[in-house]
């Protein structure tokens, strides 16, 4: 990640974005669409996700005639480190990724680099019903988007936890490493750089952090200091974990396969609809609940975004605004398909949809947007980026 950062960031366009096709004329932009296909590079790890992608795809052919490939990915910086290649060898047509489903500092890294496609989002036909105001769809990890990328879910962490096994969970920091303590080897986290691993380390920061406002801006010269008490707390934390923090789980699927074993007690998700999804597919207890920190937790946006050179523009804002459609929104909130929060202002939907909103029956172990409370601010991105790097230097396996 920080090697792909570094080369994207040494990088400037030698030629000017090409403004074609334009979202303004959407007309032009289907036409140009039908018979596209798309390579939308996008974390596979979970088959609830990679349905949905699939159902996605379903829709924008019978719809559009565009054809979606889903490049299932590991690690969102492969994609970007592909874009950056080309950039590297001249190819600024033709490129192999059409849409990335990106966030924070990979986004930041391509839009300082000008590898980019864009503005375009906000000139979508669904754009009009995206809720600007009440949700955080028009920055990425305090990174203003200004159009280059769109949004389709919004996400806030929620912990999991099997109320049978531990019906009354740690709900702070302090109170975590006390109950780990206490109970050694009954919770983890992925390992990072996994996205849900740097989260949790997130997390943490923001609430040991004495000034936790200080995450807002880029990480400086009070890096030490501002992350001193999250090394601290981690290095009474760690010998607690399973498997005494020697192995981690890679992705947050193994976690919940970890509960479901009666390995762990814990899980950190950051879909306030997972349990309830997993429930219904066998991969949790019906005993598994969420719930949130007494402190709150963390929220943000899932985008996608166009690199500058890719082959297929139309047909990849097709796909950007067919998630941003009432219909795939109101499919992504389902419980036990995604349970993803939705980036629209439901009040400004047609009547049907509205109400198709307001019947949904978020499950059994999702919390409501009020048990969720307000969602904390991310922080600036290099705040990850460098806690990763300083958790893998410390703690990653083999060390």
């Amino acid at each position: 990640m920080k090697y792909i950062m570094a080369i994207a960031a040494a990088l400037t366009l030698a030629s000017p974005i090409s403004a074609e096709p334009n979202p303004k004329d959407w007309q032009s932009v289907l036409d140009e669409a039908n018979g596209q296909t798309v390579y939308w590079n996008a974390w596979g790890g979970a088959t609830a996700t990679n349905d949905f992608i699939s159902w996605i795809g379903d829709r924008v052919l019978q719809d559009y005639g565009v054809t979606l490939e889903h490049v299932k990915l590991t690690d969102t910086a492969d994609a970007v480190g592909r874009v950056v290649a080309e950039k590297a060898a001249g190819t600024d047509q033709g490129g192999a990724v059409d849409m990335i489903w990106i966030n924070g500092a990979n986004f930041a890294a391509m839009k300082d680099a000008n590898l980019l496609f864009g503005p375009f989002a906000e000139d979508l036909p669904n754009w009009q019903y995206v809720d600007v105001t009440g949700k955080t769809v028009t920055t990425d990890f305090t990174v203003p988007t200004q159009g280059y990328e769109s949004p389709w879910a919004m996400a806030q962490v929620v912990f999991i936890h099997d109320s049978e096994t531990l019906p009354t969970p740690p709900k702070s920091a302090q109170a975590l490493l006390e109950w780990s303590i206490a109970n050694p080897g009954r919770f983890t986290f992925p390992q990072p750089p996994d996205f849900l691993g740097g989260t949790f380390l997130k997390q943490m920061l923001i609430e040991l952090a004495s000034d936790p406002a200080a995450l807002q801006a880029p990480a400086g010269e009070n890096y030490a200091e501002i992350t001193a008490p999250l090394w601290d707390w981690l290095a009474e934390l760690t010998p607690t974990l399973w498997r005494q923090g020697r192995a981690y789980p890679q992705s947050g699927p193994r976690q919940l396969q970890l509960i479901n074993d009666g390995e762990v007690d814990l899980a950190i998700s950051f879909s306030p609809g997972e349990a309830t999804a997993a429930i219904a597919n066998d991969q949790l207890p019906e005993t598994a609940r969420t719930y949130v920190l007494d402190a709150g937790t963390l929220g943000n946006a899932s985008f996608v975004a166009i690199p500058y050179n890719a082959s297929a523009k139309a047909g990849a804002m097709v796909v950007a605004n067919m998630l941003l459609s009432p219909e795939a929104q109101l499919r992504a909130q389902t419980p036990d398909i995604l349970g993803y929060g939705t980036v629209l202002d439901v009040t400004t939907l047609p009547e049907a949809h509205r109400d198709a909103f307001d019947a949904l029956e978020l499950g059994i172990a999702t919390l409501s947007p009020q048990e969720l409370g307000n969602a904390l601010p991310e922080p600036h991105s290099s705040w990850m980026t460098r806690i990763e790097a300083d958790w893998s230097e410390r703690y990653g396996v083999g060390h």
